[in-house]
């Protein structure tokens, strides 16, 4: 595969590449407190939404205003949490099987390769570290938690991202998200692009299905059946 033939991979990070256990909790509360100087009490459900969405929940169902300003400060203080609790993240985390050999074999196919994904650029930039898992991933460009609430923006954000760094024109079949939810599944086809669901997160297999995933793998041990599927999507 050459660059002029390449495919765009877009990897969703938690429960995809990685797990980091109860520690996303963890960096909320410090994030939390440090922003409202109150204890965190109810946290928003965090499984395939964006940290724009996440936060503003929080802080509705704290009984605290959202405030653009405030949402704001909350980005910079998850930051400065994810950073303390790296360490915390390799002894409650892991890398999920199979993750680093196929950004590696991807990488060899000179695939370009970015995330989409509902951590703030900080937080994913220092999940992926914590896990040697950045080598192969374009940071600089992707769709983040803070580039709005709705996946499918993230993605033709990060789209237009990498076009725009590589000279190179993505059509909807040379575009592949990976994602462990119907979130992630549904973002990938109001973007144009092809859906494939792993089950190493909260959903099983049949929801993947279910939500229309292009692909669906036990794991990412699993990838004979991703990379036929992006040698046969060359020329879309």
């Amino acid at each position: 595969m050459t660059r002029n033939d390449s495919v765009l991979v877009l990897w969703d990070v938690d429960h995809t590449l990685l797990s980091v256990g109860g520690v996303s909790r963890s960096i909320y509360e410090h994030a939390f407190n440090a922003t409202t100087g109150r204890p965190l009490r109810d946290l928003a459900s965090m499984a395939g939404r964006t940290e724009r969405a996440i936060i503003t929940e929080t802080l509705q169902l704290n009984g605290i205003e959202a405030s653009p300003a405030l949402v704001s400060d909350f980005y910079s203080a998850l930051g400065v949490a994810a950073q303390e609790l790296e360490g915390e993240m390799r002894n409650a985390g892991h890398s999920l099987p199979g993750a680093r050999e196929a950004i590696a074999a991807f990488d060899s196919k000179n695939a370009v390769q970015s995330v989409v994904t509902g951590n703030i650029r900080p937080i994913a930039r220092t999940k992926l570290s914590a896990f040697g898992l950045v080598d192969g991933l374009d940071l600089e460009v992707g769709g983040y938690g803070d580039d709005g609430s709705d996946r499918a923006d993230l993605i033709r954000l990060a789209r237009e991202r990498v076009e725009e760094k590589y000279s190179i024109h993505f059509t909807g079949k040379r575009t592949f998200v990976i994602g462990d939810t119907p979130h992630d599944i549904k973002g990938a086809h109001d973007a144009g692009a092809l859906a494939v669901g792993v089950a190493t997160g909260p959903s099983p297999a049949e929801a993947l299905r279910a939500a229309g995933a292009d692909l669906v793998l036990a794991d990412l041990t699993d990838s004979e059946p991703l990379f036929r599927a992006v040698l046969d999507s060359r020329g879309s």
